[in-house]
C-alpha cells in the first residue's frame, strides 16, 4: 500500500527555493533529478528548473527516493523539523491527529543519539515505549513520513556521520561508533551505498573538516530557522546565570553562552566545557567544545540544540499564537543542557525572586560542585551531581539558606534521578514524568510544568498558577486566576510553552489580547 503521508506544496516550495528563504530551512528538501542530489532551500547553487525538482518533507524521504545529500549546503546542518508543525499549522488540536502525534513522538525519539543503535529490535523497543505494537508503529510511521522507522533512523545516523566527517578531524572509526554503527565495515558499506563515496573520499573531495586538532577543542555548526530573537534568549540565560558554571556574553558580534558540561554515558561520566556563539548572518550557532567531550559529541550537540531551541518552527507556532501575541515571532523556549540541574534550580526558585534563586544556586555549586579547569573565564565548576545532592545532609543545605521544604524537594529529585527512576530529558514520557514529579515532596504543578517546558522540551506545558502569567493575561484579579488562565490557554494548544514565553516577554500585549 502506498503511504498517504503529507506532501509539501510543490509550488510553494519552489518559490521558497528560488528566494533561498531561511524560514523554510529543514521544512522541506529538494531532490534535483538532473543531478541526483537533494538540497536545503537555502542552498546557494543556481536554482534548478522547476521540472527537475521533487520536494520532500524529510531527508529520509529524499534518500529513500535515491537522492544523495548536497556537499555544498549540507542537509545534515538543517534545523530538524517536527510533524507537529504540519499537523497544527492551520488548525487547532483534534483527537483525529492522534496517529500523527504518535508518529511524531516516535520520530522525536529516533532523533536522539540514544536511539542510534544497529540492533533490529530497536523498533520493537520504540513501539513498547510508546505503548503500541511494532506493526502499528510501522504503519502509522510510514503513513506519516513515507519511510519506515528503520529507514528514518538510518538517515539520521548517516547525516550525523557526514557532519562529523566534515566538521571534525575524528577518525572514521570514531565517527562510525558515535553514529551508532558497531562495525566500521558496515558503516563504510552503508555510507558508500547511500552517498556514492566512502567516508574517506568525502574528506578527500575538498570538504574541509573543522579546526579541532587535539588540545584545541572541537568546532561544529548548528543551524536554526529565522526569526530568532537572540538577545531575548541570551538575556533570559544571562539574568539567571550562575557563577562558576555558565557565562553569557551579550555584546554585538560575540553573543554567546558558555557552560560546563557533564554527560553520563553508560558507566562513564564525561566532563568538559562548551561555548555556543550565535552567527545571526548565517542563521547558525558556532559550537566549540572541549576535547574531553569527543566521545559524546552527538549527545552534546543534541543537548545544545534543545537548550537553545534551534529546531523550533516559528511559522507553525506563530500561525496559532500571533493573534494573541503579535510581537513574539522570534521568541524561543529556553531549555537546558541538564534536566536534573534545571529541576533543582526550579525548586530553588519557588516563591522567591530570580536574583535570590541565582544566589542560592551559586552557593550550591560552590559547596557541592566539582572543580573543573577550562580556558573560559568564569567557568570553573560543574553543577552538583544527583548522587552528591542525594547524599547531602539537611543541615548542609540549610547552611546555604535553603529552607526545609526546598531541601526535601531537592533531595527527593536527586535520589530519584540518581536511582534512574526519573528521566529528565527530551525523550522522557511527559505524562508519566509529570505524575512522578508531583508525587515528590515540595513539587507542585507549577514546578512540574516548568520542568516539562524547559527540561522535557514539551511544547504544550502550561504553569497555570504562575503569578507573572496571570498579570500578563490580565486575570490576576479573577476569583480563580489559575482556572481562568487554563481556560484561555486551550486556544494555544499545542504551543502553550511558547505562549508562556511570549506572555512573560510582552505582558501588556498579552493582556489586551485576552479582553
Amino acid at each position: 500500500m502506498t503511504p498517504h503521508h503529507a506532501q509539501p506544496d510543490d509550488d510553494a516550495c519552489y518559490l521558497a527555493l528560488r528566494a533561498k528563504d531561511a524560514r523554510f530551512d529543514g521544512c522541506f528538501y529538494t531532490g534535483v533529478t538532473s543531478t541526483g542530489i537533494y538540497c536545503r532551500p537555502v542552498c546557494r547553487v543556481r536554482t534548478p528548473k522547476r521540472e527537475n525538482c521533487r520536494f520532500f518533507v524529510h531527508a529520509a524521504q529524499a534518500e529513500q527516493a535515491g537522492f544523495r545529500p548536497c556537499l555544498r549546503c549540507r542537509p545534515e546542518l538543517a534545523p530538524r523539523t517536527s510533524a507537529l508543525g504540519h499537523v497544527f499549522e492551520t488548525k487547532p488540536w483534534s483527537i483525529q491527529d492522534a496517529s500523527s502525534i504518535l508518529a511524531t513522538q516516535a520520530a522525536r525519539l529516533l532523533d536522539t543519539p540514544e536511539a542510534w543503535t544497529e540492533s533490529t529490535p530497536s523498533v520493537q523497543r520504540l513501539a513498547q515505549r510508546l505503548g503500541v505494537s511494532d506493526r502499528h508503529l510501522r504503519r502509522i510511521f510510514e503513513a506519516q513520513f513515507g519511510v519506515s522507522p528503520l529507514q528514518y533512523l538510518q538517515t539520521q545516523r548517516l547525516l550525523s556521520a557526514k557532519q562529523l566527517l566534515t566538521d571534525t578531524a575524528l577518525a572514521v572509526t570514531q565517527v562510525a561508533h558515535l553514529s551508532g554503527f558497531t562495525s566500521v565495515r558496515r558503516f563504510n558499506a552503508v555510507f558508500a551505498a547511500h552517498y556514492a563515496l566512502s567516508p574517506t573520499q568525502l574528506r578527500r573531495n575538498g570538504v574541509k573538516h573543522g579546526h579541532d586538532a587535539p588540545g584545541q577543542g572541537i568546532h561544529v555548526r548548528l543551524a536554526y530557522r529565522p526569526p530568532y530573537d537572540v538577545d531575548a534568549m541570551l538575556q533570559f540565560f544571562g539574568k539567571r546565570q550562575v557563577t562558576g558554571i555558565e557565562c553569557v556574553t551579550l555584546e554585538p558580534g560575540n553573543q554567546s553562552i558558555g557552560k560546563t558540561v557533564a554527560v553520563q554515558c553508560g558507566q562513564t561520566l564525561y566532563t568538559g566545557w562548551l561555548v555556543a556563539r550565535f552567527e545571526a548572518a548565517g542563521n547558525r550557532v558556532d559550537l566549540r567544545l572541549s576535547d574531553s567531550l569527543r566521545e559524546v559529541l552527538p549527545w552534546v550537540m543534541a543537548r545544545v540544540r534543545a537548550m537553545l531551541d534551534l529546531d523550533a518552527d516559528p511559522r507553525a507556532i506563530s500561525s496559532l499564537l500571533r493573534t494573541s501575541f503579535p510581537r513574539g515571532d522570534g521568541l524561543r523556549v529556553p531549555g537546558t543542557l541538564d534536566g536534573f540541574e534545571l529541576a533543582v534550580r526550579a525548586v530553588l526558585g519557588q516563591q522567591i525572586t530570580v536574583a535570590a534563586a541565582r544566589t542560592l544556586a551559586a552557593r550550591l555549586v560552590q559547596r557541592f560542585g566539582e572543580p573543573i579547569e577550562t580556558p573560559i573565564a568564569g567557568l570553573s565548576r560543574l553543577f552538583p551531581s544527583a548522587a552528591a545532592l542525594a547524599a547531602a545532609s539537611g543541615d548542609a543545605l540549610g547552611q546555604l539558606g535553603i529552607v526545609r521544604q526546598r531541601q526535601a524537594a531537592i533531595q527527593a529529585i536527586a535520589s530519584a534521578v540518581a536511582a534512574q527512576r526519573l528521566p529528565l530529558h527530551a525523550g522522557a514520557d511527559v505524562p508519566a514524568t509529570l505524575a512522578a514529579l508531583k508525587a515528590l515532596p515540595g513539587i507542585g504543578d507549577w514546578t512540574a510544568q516548568y520542568i516539562a517546558m524547559r527540561a522535557l522540551r514539551w511544547p504544550d506545558a502550561f504553569p497555570a498558577g504562575d503569578v507573572a502569567l496571570h498579570k500578563a493575561l490580565g486575570v490576576q484579579d479573577a476569583k480563580n486566576p489559575a482556572k481562568e488562565a487554563q481556560a484561555a490557554s486551550l486556544a494555544w494548544q499545542p504551543w502553550r510553552s511558547y505562549a508562556v514565553i511570549r506572555a512573560w516577554a510582552a505582558p501588556p500585549v498579552a493582556a489586551d489580547a485576552t479582553k
